[in-house]
């Protein structure tokens, strides 16, 4: 999508291209920082970190 904000526009002409681009930039995915520090682990991290790398071992 194009828009062209030309010199001299209206602060109603900005607004109205600031509204279509918000409406057409809309995520389309999960919101992650919803689980942002939701996960209680066992063990710690980074052990868990080296045992997946070295499964193929």
């Amino acid at each position: 999508m194009i828009a062209t904000l030309k010199q001299g526009a209206t602060k109603k002409n900005i607004k109205r291209i600031s509204e279509v681009l918000a409406k057409e930039l809309k995520s389309k995915g999960v919101d992650v920082y919803a689980y942002v520090g939701k996960i209680n682990l066992k063990k710690d991290a980074m052990k868990i970190q080296r045992d997946l790398r070295n499964e193929w071992e």
